[in-house]
């Protein structure tokens, strides 16, 4: 009888734990994934927030590129992410070349009254 009452505080407790294992691992198995997919000339932050260029990849470790000539041998764990080069939008330049220039009837007829 005293099991029927604390029933359903476990079944809780049980999914909660569940659900809160599945996302460790999820988080685990992403950050095993970033480390395998290190390459040489990939830019990274650290876990510190350090930003570096990869340089040499071993097993457990990783030469960072800090700044011109210094190379620092960091672990692998110690690798947050990578960062991903930003490419900015180009825009068509004949698009804004005609917006540029496009002048309608009305703006040239105020601009010769003056």
């Amino acid at each position: 009888m005293d099991l029927l009452v604390f029933l359903p505080l476990i079944i809780i407790m049980g999914a909660f734990m569940y659900f809160a294992s599945r996302r460790q691992r999820k988080a685990m198995q992403a950050t095993i994934d970033l480390h395998e997919s290190l390459a040489i000339g990939d830019r990274v932050s650290t876990t510190s927030g350090l930003y570096a260029t990869i340089t040499a990849i071993t097993d457990d470790t990783v030469d960072l590129e800090i700044a011109p000539g210094v190379i620092t041998t960091w672990l692998k764990l110690a690798v947050r992410d990578v960062i991903e080069d930003e490419v900015p939008e180009t825009t068509d330049a004949e698009d804004v070349e005609s917006e540029a220039t496009e002048i309608t009837v009305s703006d040239a007829d105020r601009l010769t009254k003056d």
